[in-house]
């Protein structure tokens, strides 16, 4: 397997940013992220998909859009619609019909920041998701950049000091949110986690001072998608497009925050006598079987089973344990940087179908 790095939940002048899609492309080759996929607010912009290069190096850039009744009052249930390659925004007042269109065009659907807080100070709302009575959603989005600022920027002290350092922000996903995905996950429903920047570039300026809050460089190091696809991206759009969507929609990824230390390498398997299971795939066990994880530098692992942390190691860079039991495992791994513990890996499942005495 291949991994590649794919930024997504992306904003630019289409809609409430302020890059271009040229602008945004060299923020990522610059950060050395492989694709980015922007969701501007309820447009699909078609015509834009394509390699951007520069100093020898490249980014994929591709177009989803991110979806909500504009009309509902208060605003609430953000979709991120990825691969569809139809608009879908004329479907937003009713969650799951939208979700029915996305499947049969073939895309996948995520809850956009299914938890957060308001923002009163800029007149931002809690945009969080309330329609739970709905099915047939890929996923959810586990880890929102700018919805964990709204998170503790609760003061203008605060909000001052991560405007200037947003290395600070990130602490890992919003405990309501880890909480609701292991709750879907016990339920028997297969739904894939990935992290999305929600990024913006947001202009600042009074008088003479102005400034850029969380550039599009600064979201590029943070939270990402490692894909694993089966073979490299050798720069056919509609090919190499294919293979991201693919990932995405089974769950072939895990969600990196790339800033303390590069996720990646990182590799979550399970082994059986006759099958290796990767992230997001449905492995029976016969006699049981061996779960191997393994970071790119030591960290704090847990392995979760059914919603509860059944193996855990501290200060190490992998972790094997022989299992039995049908359920989901995944990984969750925490880091020290900037002197506290910090979310740093979040694996998708990988499904166990029997179980063994």
């Amino acid at each position: 397997m291949k991994e590649v790095i794919c930024n997504l939940h992306n904003h630019t002048i289409y809609s409430d940013g302020t890059g271009t899609f040229a602008s945004v492309a060299q923020a990522a080759i610059r950060q050395g992220v492989n694709v980015v996929i922007v969701t501007d607010h309820n447009i699909l912009v078609k015509g834009v998909e394509s390699y951007f290069e520069s100093a020898g190096k490249r980014t994929l850039v591709l177009t989803g859009e991110e979806v909500h009744d504009q009309d509902r009052r208060p605003q609430k249930n953000h979709t991120l619609v990825i691969g569809a390659r139809k608009e879908m925004a004329r479907f937003a007042s009713n969650p799951q019909e939208l979700f029915d269109q996305v499947n049969a065009n073939g895309g996948s659907a995520f809850l956009a920041h299914p938890n957060e807080y308001d923002l009163p100070m800029f007149h931002e709302p809690d945009i969080s998701w309330v329609s739970w009575d709905v099915d047939g959603f890929t996923g959810m989005e586990l880890w929102n950049g700018f919805s964990e600022f709204k998170t503790y920027a609760r003061t203008i002290p605060r909000l001052l000091f991560y405007a200037f350092f947003p290395e600070f922000i990130a602490h890992g996903p919003h405990p309501a949110t880890l909480k609701k995905w292991d709750e879907l996950l016990s339920m028997g429903k297969k739904v894939f986690a990935v992290g999305g920047s929600d990024a913006h570039a947001l202009d600042f300026h009074k008088g003479f001072f102005r400034k850029t809050v969380f550039p599009y460089d600064f979201h590029f190091s943070a939270i990402n998608n490692h894909l694993l696809v089966d073979n490299d991206l050798v720069g056919d759009v509609e090919a190499d497009a294919k293979q991201v969507y693919y990932a995405l929609k089974h769950g072939h990824s895990f969600v990196g925050y790339d800033l303390p230390c590069s996720t990646k390498g990182f590799s979550f398997t399970l082994e059986t006598d006759d099958q290796v299971g990767q992230l997001g795939d449905t492995v029976q066990l016969k006699r049981g079987g061996t779960l191997r994880v393994h970071t790119p530098a030591k960290a704090d692992i847990e392995i979760v089973h059914n919603g509860k942390v059944f193996k855990s190691a501290k200060d190490s860079s992998a972790l094997v344990v022989t299992v039995t039991e049908r359920g989901y495992y995944r990984v969750q791994c925490t880091i020290d940087f900037l002197g506290k513990k910090r979310g740093w890996i979040y694996s998708n499942p990988i499904f166990c179908t029997a179980s063994s005495a």
